[in-house]
């Protein structure tokens, strides 16, 4: 390097918001020129299996809701068998498992995802749905799960649930609520703070 070389600075790190929310589901945003590959509607009417609603609020470190995260969850069905290459169960329906959702869809910036309450996936491991959260600040995509609290003998046994501290596996259950709008499982996410989701390293 000559004395007349500049030397560059290091390229400063790119979070991963805040613009992915209207790129990965531009139809929720009312870009209707954009189409999206997945959306919160996960399952139609005719998929057998019990039919559900996941829905939560993400807060900051301040107990804040944030309005401009992105979940995206991908589970299996209510058989267990996830839409995938790897899992050589056959299916008989077009259900994938996959949606997205952006929280500034929703006035109280809540996600929200229609589905059906999946099955165990193997032997051993209990029910759950697979969680990916994108938002500003974030330098990565986050990755948690969500278990059933009526699931109490699955979740006991669940090899991955039991490698969570005891006192934060309640962090990972989501809270089944009925009425005569159908089942809903309330799963709140919180990214910092004494109440910290527990967060997985893929």
């Amino acid at each position: 390097m000559t004395s007349e070389t500049k030397k560059l600075d290091q390229t400063p790190s790119q979070t991963v918001g805040p613009f992915f929310s209207y790129g990965l589901a531009s139809e929720q945003y009312g870009f209707s020129q954009l189409s999206s590959i997945a959306g919160r509607d996960i399952a139609d009417e005719d998929e057998p299996g019990e039919h559900i609603k996941l829905v939560g609020v993400i807060y900051d470190g301040k107990g804040v809701p944030v309005s401009d995260a992105l979940v995206e969850v991908w589970q299996a069905d209510a058989q267990g068998r996830y839409a995938h290459p790897t899992d050589g169960r056959q299916k008989n329906t077009p259900f994938t498992g996959f949606g997205r959702c952006g929280t500034r869809t929703d006035q109280k910036n809540r996600f929200t995802f229609s589905t059906v309450k999946p099955g165990a996936p193997a032997e051993g491991e209990a029910p759950h749905i697979n969680l990916v959260i994108f938002m500003r600040g974030l330098l990565s995509h986050a990755y948690t799960r969500v278990y059933f609290s009526d699931e109490e003998a699955a979740n006991a046994a669940d090899p991955v649930l039991q490698t969570v501290p005891a006192d934060r596996r309640d962090t990972l259950i989501a809270s089944r609520e009925e009425s005569s709008a159908g089942v809903v499982y309330r799963f709140d996410i919180h990214m910092q703070g004494d109440r910290e989701t527990v967060f997985f390293d893929v």
